[in-house]
């Protein structure tokens, strides 16, 4: 809808403050001086916002002024648009410093399950009228959240991007792989792929980023893996390993906040398996303040946790 204009009368705040101070003061000598502005134009001033609004808006006698029922009528009108315009400045500063807002972030869930909950806490505590959601799951879903606008950012892997997505790099995240204690594997100081390949395995639905670098990297080798059990949460994955029906393949970061009593932790080697992250946002859509806040956070706790 196209907005008409011919009714709205050019005036400004300066010139609805006049009207008030005048009305305040009742004198045009005393709202100068409060406006620091000379006498003569105000009166300039006035006698235009009149000619607009074609009234009168005060009664002039040498001794005082005094308001016109219209002019009594313009200042409540006055008054009221100059509050409104002060309460949305304020807000919009609020919204500029991060004092409100909403900010949704999406990620995979080896980072919503690892240093992501780590850095929503701080954040909050520095920012706490900020409403934060997090939205884990599989990195396809991660990217559509970003595509589809549903999201402000998201952490996932980097390797492989569309070209409507911007990146910022994060760092590399090594896999690792995790089996109850008493496993044959469990003395080694690390393991291969081809080790892992002749044991049952707790796995992430094919359908995920994860386990298609893991799949990746075994067909490289000439390596089938036994994918025996499929999951789709991180802590299914580590309560099945101790209960002794596999090994499983996840991202260090994931394995990191769990408990991992009875469980034995490996590197994998020959070679090394990992995955670049980063941050992505959607590059036509502008961030708020508090998605900018969120993001220097993410990148600045996450180069530290990894020194």
């Amino acid at each position: 809808m196209v907005m008409d204009l011919s009714h709205i009368p050019d005036l400004g705040s300066r010139q609805l403050l006049a009207v008030l101070a005048i009305a305040d003061y009742r004198s045009f000598i005393a709202a100068a001086a409060f406006l620091k502005t000379s006498q003569p134009a105000l009166t300039r001033t006035i006698k235009r916002i009149e000619d607009v609004l074609s009234v009168s808006l005060f009664e002039r006698t040498t001794r005082r002024v005094q308001l016109t029922t219209a002019g009594r009528e313009f200042v409540a009108v006055a008054e009221r648009v100059l509050n409104d315009l002060r309460i949305s400045v304020r807000s919009m500063r609020e919204l500029a410093d991060q004092q409100r807002g909403q900010v949704i972030v999406a990620s995979i869930m080896s980072v919503a399950n690892g240093l992501l909950p780590r850095i929503i806490a701080e954040y909050h505590v520095a920012r706490p009228s900020i409403e934060l959601h997090v939205r884990e799951g599989v990195h396809g879903a991660v990217l559509e959240d970003i595509r589809s606008g549903v999201a402000d950012l998201g952490v996932t892997y980097v390797d492989e991007l569309p070209d409507t997505i911007a990146m910022v790099p994060l760092g590399r995240e090594v896999f690792h792989a995790v089996m109850p204690r008493q496993h044959r594997l469990a003395p080694s100081q690390r393991v291969t792929l081809k080790q892992i390949a002749r044991e049952p395995l707790v796995s992430l639905p094919n359908d995920s980023r994860t386990r298609r670098t893991i799949d990746a990297a075994a067909s490289k080798q000439g390596i089938k893996l036994q994918h025996a059990v499929t999951v789709t949460q991180f802590a299914t994955t580590m309560s099945l390993v101790r209960a002794g029906l596999g090994l499983a393949i996840v991202p260090a970061g994931a394995v990191a906040v769990f408990n991992t009593d009875g469980l034995r932790t490996l590197p994998i080697t020959g070679p090394t398996l990992s995955r670049n992250l980063g941050l992505i946002t959607l590059k036509r859509r502008e961030s708020t303040p508090a998605a900018i806040g969120i993001s220097t956070l993410i990148r600045s706790i996450w180069s530290t946790s990894r020194d």
